[in-house]
């Protein structure tokens, strides 16, 4: 009995098996692409939005026209957030680029963005420090796009 029950098995399977295969074999209907990264900063009132977009229209478009220059990112953006609520950022900088890089090749980038600066790591970690007296970075997120099929 059981060798019938196997052998009857077998042959339901042998038959479902050519309809199931399409059913398996449909593909996910998004697909990855590139990855978006959005720093959420809040600006003081006054003085320091106007320093703080001085400084977004010259040295960060700088730094992010550099980065398009080497393809190690497509494009970027500033986003104002025009409604927003108690706690949300003012202000969204956004990057977008094809991949993450590597370790290797993230050292191989600040050592190239170093040379091209012509700064020092401290010398950027100071000059960071020194916007914070008129931007706070609250969030930042890693997005990455899915798009239809």
């Amino acid at each position: 009995m059981k060798l019938i029950k196997s052998t009857l098995a077998a042959a339901v399977m042998a038959i479902a098996l050519p309809f199931a295969a399409p059913a398996a074999a449909q593909e996910f209907p998004l697909v990855s692409g590139e990855y978006v990264s959005m720093a959420g900063v809040v600006v003081e009132d006054g003085e320091g939005g106007l320093k703080y977009a001085e400084w977004l229209a010259t040295e960060w478009k700088r730094f992010q026209e550099y980065a398009k220059s080497q393809s190690w990112i497509s494009d970027y953006g500033i986003y104002a957030n025009s409604n927003a609520r108690a706690g949300e950022p003012d202000i969204f900088l956004v990057t977008q680029f094809a991949s993450l890089p590597d370790a290797a090749e993230e050292e191989r980038r600040n050592k190239a963005f170093d040379a091209w600066s012509k700064t020092t790591v401290r010398e950027q970690i100071a000059a960071s420090g020194n916007r914070s007296e008129y931007r706070t970075v609250i969030s930042s997120m890693l997005l990455q796009e899915l798009k239809p099929r």
